[in-house]
């Protein structure tokens, strides 16, 4: 079984508006409510993919319950605990004006409901895969990713990290099967800048020396980069298509990768798997489709 956590789980209210004036009323000509967080987004991408899955994390308030109701009638299992105080954030994302959005805070979470989330955890057995994705509230500490692998070390749980900096680095001694930066994120972390696949390379290597055991870096426009656990190197450039929703596009990738995995256990194959969800969510409204995967699958492999 595949799980996930979602530690900050949201509602983004993706709209556009035509020439949006500062200061005046504006009116949107499209609008969307969709559950997210990178966690969320994984598993709606497996289940799209026919894959079961459970969510875990936080929801609290009206907005909490639409979150649980959307996933759930997108076919994941929700395993949610209530925060009682407080509700689960609202993000507004301005698709007319690029990149540009209003995230909310979400609740607090006290170190009672973490204990009670690693209590959910420990159904978790040898052959789980547990995806950790996301930010964290700021009322959780710092190391929780790290706190909760070390709580299933030993078990044989499979450990999926999408993190920044500091959160991945953390876990690294873990050795975690999957970790998913972008090549920003990577550069961020040696201190350089990364704008080929080329460079990516050896400083996707330098993780797997520090723990990692499959790199996969995602470069939006230019492609992506696989170091594969066996020492293998794979690389692509980004598939042909039109790029009409950003959000969610490394979430699918980490799904798309996992749902390969499974399938043939072949590196090369879970790459191409999520390259193609990737693409397949970037180049859509909403996220990755099983038919939208696979044909981008089919443009990927035979050129």
């Amino acid at each position: 079984m595949i799980y996930t956590v979602t530690f900050n789980p949201s509602l983004d209210y993706i709209v556009s508006v035509e020439d949006f004036k500062l200061g005046l009323t504006n009116r949107t000509n499209t609008e969307l409510m969709l559950p997210g967080g990178k966690g969320l987004n994984v598993s709606m991408v497996l289940s799209n993919l026919g894959i079961a899955n459970t969510a875990f994390g936080y929801v609290a308030g009206f907005t909490g319950d639409e979150i649980v109701r959307q996933i759930e009638k997108r076919g994941v299992k929700s395993e949610f605990i209530c925060v009682s105080s407080g509700i689960s954030r609202i993000n507004v994302k301005l698709k007319s004006i690029d990149g540009t959005e209003i995230n909310g805070c979400g609740p607090a979470i006290c170190v009672n409901e973490i204990d009670r989330l690693k209590e959910k955890l420990d159904v978790l057995s040898k052959g789980d895969v547990l995806v950790l994705a996301g930010s964290i509230p700021n009322s959780m500490p710092d190391t929780i990713y790290s706190q909760l692998m070390e709580k299933l070390e030993g078990r044989g749980v499979v450990f999926v990290v999408d993190a920044t900096r500091e959160l991945l680095l953390s876990v690294l001694k873990y050795h975690p099967f999957l970790i998913k930066p972008n090549h920003h994120e990577l550069g961020d972390i040696f201190g350089v800048q990364l704008g080929t696949r080329e460079e990516v390379i050896p400083y996707a290597g330098k993780l797997r020396e520090m723990g990692a055991q499959n790199v996969l870096v995602s470069m939006a426009g230019k492609g992506a980069v696989l170091v594969a656990a066996d020492g293998s190197v794979y690389e692509t450039e980004a598939p042909k298509g039109e790029l009409k929703n950003g959000v969610g596009a490394g979430d699918s990738m980490v799904a798309g990768f996992l749902a390969g995995w499974m399938e043939k256990k072949n590196y090369q194959h879970a790459f191409y798997m999520g390259v193609a969800a990737g693409s397949a969510s970037a180049f859509s409204e909403q996220l990755a489709t099983r038919e939208e995967v696979t044909e981008i699958y089919q443009q990927i492999v035979h050129g």
